[in-house]
């Protein structure tokens, strides 16, 4: 995954650290190379291309109907096979679909770090799935009820922004500061204890 590099990495994980040096709460950042396979979409459109040859052949021409489902299973094979490399695959999936999954991976990544379980419901997730070009903010209620509202939509959209300028190292610093600010200003720093949660940035795989 290159969207970041070692010095991103490390830059992210002191970042953190003084942000969560300032308060109670907890901040997590995850970047995820996709958020789905969408392997259905090759074999739904190579169906879809299949099942439309036929009616053109048989009025058309004099093709004998074993001919005509042969050029029928060579369009699917071959058009499923094409729409099988990633950029196509990815291109191809409705924006909203990616979104939905991508959201769906956010959540699961807020219950899989643990965030849910901070004192006071002060977990933050900062969450970037790279494939879908999504980021999302997920703040437990503790928090999220004391931020002003489109405060979260305005960090992202400026993550986001970062990111597509080639930043993505400083897009995140700059999200964990804004958060972090947050967090302090809410929950200042308490008795010292061993959250136990990670403070370098998360890489996950594709699913």
């Amino acid at each position: 995954m290159t969207l970041v590099t070692d010095q991103d990495r490390q830059r992210i994980a002191d970042a953190i650290e003084t942000a969560e040096a300032a308060t109670t709460g907890e901040i997590v950042a995850v970047i995820a190379a996709d958020s789905g396979t969408y392997l259905h979409v090759p074999f739904l459109w190579g169906s879809i291309a299949a099942l439309a040859v036929p009616l053109p052949l048989i009025h058309w021409t004099w093709w004998p109907i074993q001919s005509i489902y042969l050029v029928q299973l060579a369009i699917f094979v071959a058009l499923t096979s094409l729409l099988m490399l990633r950029p196509l695959r990815f291109r191809l999936v409705p924006f909203t679909t990616k979104q939905a999954r991508a959201h769906k991976r956010a959540l699961e990544q807020f219950m899989a770090q643990n965030l849910h379980t901070m004192d006071n419901h002060t977990g933050v997730l900062i969450f970037v799935s790279v494939a879908e070009h999504y980021a999302e903010i997920i703040a437990d209620t503790g928090i999220h009820s004391r931020v002003p509202e489109g405060t979260w939509d305005r960090i992202v959209a400026d993550l986001t922004s970062t990111i597509g300028e080639g930043r993505a190292g400083d897009g995140l610093v700059t999200a964990i500061r804004e958060v972090g600010t947050h967090l302090a200003q809410h929950f200042p720093p308490g008795v010292a204890r061993d959250k136990g949660l990670p403070n370098h940035l998360i890489l996950l795989p594709g699913v």
